[in-house]
């Protein structure tokens, strides 16, 4: 990104507050699903479904 392209993103940012919490818990949900999709193809030991 060039500082012009940084520029734009800190202007439209400090324009539109909110869209900041927005993107914050855009970035905390696919984190986590990240995370899920890893620990999904596990199984847990000891375990045995009849």
């Amino acid at each position: 990104m060039s500082e012009n392209d940084d520029t734009k993103v800190a202007t439209y940012l400090k324009e539109n507050p909110r869209m900041m919490g927005v993107l914050f818990t855009a970035m905390l949900l696919l984190s986590q699903a990240g995370t899920v999709a890893a620990g999904n193809g596990g199984g847990v030991a000891g375990l045995e479904f009849v």
